[in-house]
């Protein structure tokens, strides 16, 4: 291996590093915040878990952009702000027609709300106080309309979509989809994962189908 081979598997070796601790880092965050919410999360104690030090988790920013980004890693699998359509678990799916699709994308979502549904939980709660977190919180929700307006428009492309305004199809389905969602008929209410999978199902098919 040349000098030049072996700076590059270095340096290659050091962003991985760096990566997974940053991955390690988020879900600790995300653990705490579910846990404790967000006012009386300490970054010390994110610190411990994650097994770093406390200036290595500062460095990732403040504290509402740690909530933030351990939001995203826990909701959609990883950070940033790309449509959810254009995402690793989305794209995956892209090759499935009709009701398959359907379900699969279903089922992603119920999957990523029973991750982040406790996060999600601490993230409004701490908006209700701290102005910095709910312009935060705003920005995600702008996002989240977006995705589930060019949700709409893909189904509806691929004829999944029978009639009514996309307007109020995506209204109807980013309630129906939304972590609020999950927490209500699954941490309050007591479902079963399989029996909130199967009222999701049921749900989008009524939002897509309205009857007359």
């Amino acid at each position: 291996m040349s000098g030049a081979e072996r700076r590059t598997y270095r340096s290659a070796l050091r962003t991985e590093q760096a990566e997974a601790t940053r991955r390690r880092v988020l879900a600790a965050a995300a653990d705490r915040f579910a846990e404790r919410g967000y006012g009386h999360t300490k970054l010390a104690e994110i610190a411990a878990d994650a097994g770093v030090s406390v200036e290595t988790v500062k460095g990732y920013g403040p504290k509402r952009a740690l909530l933030l980004a351990a939001f995203e890693q826990a909701f959609a699998g990883s950070e940033g702000s790309a449509p959810l359509l254009e995402r690793e678990p989305f794209t995956a799916i892209e090759h499935l027609e009709g009701e398959a699709y359907l379900a699969a994308g279903i089922e992603l979502i119920a999957t990523a709300n029973a991750r982040s549904a406790g996060l999600w939980r601490a993230f409004v709660s701490a908006a209700d106080t701290e102005a910095d977190v709910r312009a935060v919180l705003d920005q995600l929700l702008d996002r989240r309309r977006a995705d589930i307006g060019e949700t709409v428009a893909l189904l509806r492309r691929r004829g999944l979509v029978e009639g009514g305004e996309d307007a109020r199809i995506a209204a109807a389905l980013s309630f129906v989809l939304s972590p609020e969602g999950y927490e209500q008929l699954v941490l309050d209410a007591g479902l079963t994962e399989r029996q909130y999978r199967d009222c999701l199902g049921r749900l989008v098919a009524a939002v897509l189908r309205p009857g007359p």
